[in-house]
């Protein structure tokens, strides 16, 4: 009986051993410096108002960050880069200042709210502006115009106006 509590016990403590890491490998969003271009066109990032992004690749070594949300998704988006991509940040445009956003305000682009097709501007035209509640996007959307979107409701066809 003893020797089958403890097979017992020892299996349910090896039930975890399998599990995928949680938030073992979860990464903060980096500061976008003075200096830094923007990975899809090469423009100063902080120069331009409105929401930018930045992403982690699966190999850790890069961060490629976004003069633009348009553009952090339109690489994101791309099939051959997709599978490369780790996580990716934008800035929560409830917390933050349109002209000047602070990198204190990064949140989890997967998780964010959206407003599509706004007349803010940003760098690239019409901004995919981020917000971290759907109460926020739609004041947002309200008084800007746009059409409050998840992160899945966001792909290339979108993007290119189609």
């Amino acid at each position: 009986m003893k020797k089958l509590f403890m097979s017992l016990l020892l299996g349910v403590s090896l039930v975890g051993c399998g599990a995928p890491e949680s938030n073992a490998h979860q990464h903060q969003a980096e500061a976008i410096t003075e200096h830094d271009r923007c990975h899809m066109c090469g423009m100063m990032i902080k120069k331009y108002p409105g929401p930018k992004g930045e992403l982690m690749l699966k190999s850790g070594e890069l961060t490629p960050k976004f003069c633009s949300t348009r553009d952090m998704f339109t690489f994101a988006l791309q099939p051959e880069n997709q599978r490369q991509v780790s996580q990716l940040f934008v800035h929560d445009m409830a917390k933050t200042d349109w002209d000047a956003p602070s990198d204190n305000h990064f949140i989890d682009a997967t998780q964010a709210w959206y407003v599509y097709g706004t007349s803010r501007k940003a760098v690239m035209g019409s901004a995919v502006a981020p917000f971290s509640t759907k109460q926020a996007a739609e004041e947002f959307a309200k008084q800007y115009g746009g059409a409050v979107l998840r992160y899945d409701q966001i792909d290339l066809a979108l993007l290119s106006g189609e």
